[in-house]
């Protein structure tokens, strides 16, 4: 028996990008432009080739650009139209039409990726959802997300999506019984456990797939964790274990992985998609080239 489809996808948006600064005051990071093209639009049509279309960003009052991005502009449409820019019209018109994009405030409280998740409760009812960071992307052959999606369907558990890394600073890693050489049954999921110390070389990244029973997990991993502790992810996922609900940790296969998240990662992203850019990439690539560096 497989899995029902997912249909449902909830990114999270409401980081500051303090490592931006002061870049990231008045542009959300996540907008900012890879080529022509934001970030978190790039994840948007990752997520859109997999088939799921209801989307649902969690981002902070405070930034309100990220919504207006996927929204329509009318006078700026108006304006378009008047200076016969139909190319750019129609590119603006495809974004907002291309999935049924919803917005919800992160929860005040405790900092940390599991209460975003948990402020997207209302809108993601009781349905197994996709979920991803807004600063981070692969270019994957099939696609991430597609590979996720084809996970789930005929695994009997949530989906952790993984990458081969020693970075214990960075990630959690994962703890577990191979099912194969692609895929390890979890058992248990470290978060940080320090640079030297990881339990394995399989770290969870962006792209995981719940079921709704995380939501309840966040609730009762929240009341058990200190003031001030940050309540991550990792804290529902373990909850999750305990009660006996099985997730499988699949690792990406015939990926590129591209972090925006930090200023080099960005900046390497520029490099590289800019050299593969259809109408400037040629030239970029000579410009390159040249700096005999």
């Amino acid at each position: 028996m497989q899995n029902k489809p997912i249909r449902k996808a909830v990114i999270l948006a409401a980081g500051f990008g303090t490592r931006f600064l002061p870049a990231s005051k008045a542009v959300p990071k996540v907008l900012f432009p890879v080529i022509d093209k934001p970030i978190i639009q790039i994840i948007v049509e990752e997520v859109i080739k997999a088939g799921i279309v209801d989307i649902t960003f969690v981002v902070s009052p405070l930034l309100p650009e990220i919504r207006r991005h996927f929204e329509p502009f009318p006078e700026l449409n108006e304006l378009l139209v008047k200076f016969g820019k139909e190319k750019e019209l129609k590119e603006l018109k495809r974004i907002e039409t291309m999935a049924d994009f919803s917005f919800c405030f992160q929860k005040p409280g405790r900092y940390g990726t599991g209460n975003a998740i948990l402020s997207a409760r209302e809108l993601i009812g009781n349905q197994p959802f996709l979920m991803l960071f807004s600063d981070e992307f692969y270019l994957a052959d099939p696609p991430w997300i597609v590979q996720l999606a084809k996970a789930y369907r005929e695994l009997q558990g949530s989906i952790l999506g993984c990458i081969r890394s020693d970075a214990g600073d960075r990630y959690g890693f994962v703890v577990g019984d191979n099912a194969n050489e692609k895929i390890v049954k979890v058992r248990d999921l470290i978060e940080k456990p320090g640079i030297g110390k990881t339990p394995s070389n399989l770290a969870s990244m962006s792209g995981m797939i719940f079921e709704p029973e995380i939501f309840d997990c966040f609730i009762e991993a929240d009341k058990e964790l200190a003031p001030g502790r940050e309540l991550y992810q990792t804290y529902g996922v373990k909850k999750m274990l305990q009660k006996g609900r099985p997730f499988y940790a699949v690792e990406y296969q015939n990926y590129r992985y591209f972090d925006t998240g930090d200023r080099l990662g960005y900046l390497k992203a520029m490099v590289e998609l800019g050299m593969e850019n259809p109408s400037l990439g040629e030239e970029f690539k000579v410009w390159l080239r040249d700096l005999k560096i």
